[in-house]
């Protein structure tokens, strides 16, 4: 098959491709590499207007004439590999806004790859319409937007999240949708959302590459190494301010025991490897099942604090906290959590263990591909 895959921001598409490929299809990745996290792509589409006079001059234009130039130069050079784009058989878009523009931008690349190409799929994979109005209903019992229910950031801090409900992303839903042969979600926080629409076409987990991401046996001589990597434009959305708070009691009351790495906004590549030497990674507090980085790190034997809820545990057939820690918006439970494993570290090393089991078992991505290739096929 021929396969165009839209849109990239966790790397989930670059391994799904590499599963893609060793199955014999021939993929190709477009999108913009996702900020500062600069993902890899096939056709890489780059932002401007992002500093100086010329940043100045696009948000004077949006906010007189609600023109975005920055999302028109990205839909420009779509249209500019036109011809590079038509004729495939499958086209999977990673989000209802895949290139991260404006819906009017959006539209229009979504008209082109309907019109040119045979089928077309969507991801529920990070914020879309159907995901956060589930949320703002408050049908979690907690969910990314948690902080803004509780004060802690202000609608207008969340506009990146909360965008999905305006009519605006509410009719680029409903465009996706009458375009798509359905949707697709990527783990459990899309999937409970999705239980019941009729465009829902199930769950199919993250695939994760682990033909080469290698093992790394905890060492357990010297200090608990504890990474934390913030995403400061998801620093709530993410739970971060649970595990600040959670880790400088652990600083207090552990000292020279431990040892805390905390990076901020850096570039996947370098992300990766910043954590190289932790035990325990702590990923983010306020979802119910592991996000892209999560995934990674267990797969390379890190002890992970991510979403790890009951939902996630009986889809799997799991005992809670033996693969990953379930991380709760509750910083008393957070720091019981990180003293068990520090004062009982042998505990580390099984969890290392089964959590890359898990990966193995549930994410290999030759084993995920093949899964997306039934369910395109269906």
């Amino acid at each position: 098959m021929k396969i165009l895959l839209v849109g990239e921001y966790s790397r989930l598409h670059n391994s799904l491709k590499e599963g893609l490929v060793s199955l014999g299809h021939e993929v190709t990745l477009i999108g913009c590499g996702d900020y500062f996290k600069n993902y890899p792509v096939d056709i890489k589409f780059q932002r401007k207007y992002t500093k100086g006079l010329s940043m100045k001059l696009k948000n004077l234009i949006f906010s007189l004439f609600k023109i975005d130039l920055a999302s028109i130069a990205i839909k420009n050079q779509f249209l500019e590999h036109a011809n590079a784009l038509k004729g495939f058989d499958v086209v999977q878009l990673i989000n209802e806004s895949a290139l991260g523009i404006q819906p009017r931008e959006e539209e229009v690349v979504l008209n082109f790859l309907k019109a040119h190409n045979n089928k077309l799929f969507v991801l529920s994979c990070g914020t879309d319409y159907l995901s956060v109005s589930y949320a703002y209903e408050k049908k979690f019992r907690y969910s990314i937007l948690s902080p803004l229910f509780e004060k802690k950031v202000t609608k207008a801090a969340f506009e990146p999240i909360l965008k999905y409900l305006t009519p605006p992303y509410k009719k680029l839903h409903k465009a996706v949708m009458s375009s798509v042969e359905g949707v697709i979600a990527t783990d459990l926080d899309y999937h409970i959302p999705l239980i019941g629409n009729s465009n829902y076409l199930g769950l199919i987990p993250n695939p994760i590459n682990t033909d080469i991401i290698q093992y790394q046996p905890l060492n357990l001589e010297g200090p608990i190494v504890i990474f934390h990597g913030i995403n400061r434009a998801n620093y709530y959305k993410k739970g971060s301010d649970y595990f600040e708070a959670a880790l400088a009691l652990i600083r207090e009351k552990y000292g020279a025991r431990v040892k805390v790495i905390t990076t901020e906004d850096v570039p996947y590549n370098e992300y990766i490897n910043a954590y190289n030497e932790a035990h325990i990674l702590m990923d983010q507090v306020l979802g119910y099942d592991q996000g892209y980085n999560a995934l990674e790190a267990m797969a390379k034997g890190k002890v992970v604090f991510t979403g790890a809820e009951k939902e996630w545990l009986e889809q799997y057939d799991l005992e809670e906290n033996t693969v990953a820690i379930n991380a709760l918006p509750n910083v008393k439970d957070l720091v019981e959590k990180l003293s068990f494993l520090i004062d009982h570290p042998e505990n580390l090393k099984t969890i290392s263990k089964n959590a890359r089991a898990f990966i193995e078992k549930e994410h290999y991505y030759k084993t995920i591909a093949a899964k997306y290739i039934a369910t395109w096929q269906r």
